[in-house]
């Protein structure tokens, strides 16, 4: 099936089949692709942390506001980390890229304050789901990215102490009734025309 047919059968899954487990194989692939992501400069201001253990997930569950059950019955849940300390992402940077992506930053970027700065490494986070979303569609994988969480009882569970939670995608088998799922509640989109423009 290419790219397209599985793009057209993905869909946010609602309910989760508890007994559904994504093999070891199919997470450590999804870490290597996570860990391939594009960012602005190869900047990587990220964290993904994959938590499967029924403690730990208990506890972010209690966090998740609606998204309780997905978190429960999911098989893994990835939760999105962006660094917290320009400081830190400036040594890492030094460190680890080209002197032309450090100075892009610190002319480009630094200059327009802290906040301009987090709001850039958040940009990048989100490049990485549109990543795992496309790779679990292309993989077999139901998903569900999950904005309604609770990020800073997130962070105070996860402990990752120079980095704070965005976003968690959880992922697994969908129930047989997902009341989602496109053949019970169709996938709407706005006419293709409306948004993709030629000129």
């Amino acid at each position: 099936m290419n790219f397209l047919e599985q793009m057209k059968k993905r869909y946010t899954v609602k309910k989760y089949n508890p007994q559904g487990k994504i093999s070891a194989e199919q997470i450590a692939e999804l870490k290597e692709i996570l860990n391939l992501s594009p960012s602005s400069i190869n900047s990587q201001p990220w964290n993904f942390i994959f938590v499967n253990t029924p403690e730990l997930k208990e506890q972010l569950a209690e966090a998740s506001y609606f998204n309780k059950e997905k978190v429960l019955e999911s098989s893994h849940v990835i939760v999105f980390q962006m660094m917290k300390n320009p400081e830190e992402f400036e040594k890492q940077i030094e460190e680890n890229l080209p002197e032309g992506s450090v100075n892009y930053y610190r002319t480009m970027v630094k200059p327009n304050g802290e906040e301009a700065i987090r709001s850039w490494f958040g940009h990048q986070v989100y490049l990485s789901l549109g990543v795992l979303l496309s790779a679990c569609a292309t993989m077999g994988i139901d998903s569900t990215p999950m904005e309604g969480i609770e990020t800073k009882k997130y962070d105070d569970i996860l402990k990752n102490d120079s980095y704070e939670t965005l976003f968690a995608v959880a992922i697994g088998e969908r129930a047989y009734n997902d009341s989602n799922h496109p053949e019970t509640t169709p996938k709407r989109r706005l006419k293709r025309e409306m948004v993709i423009l030629e000129s």
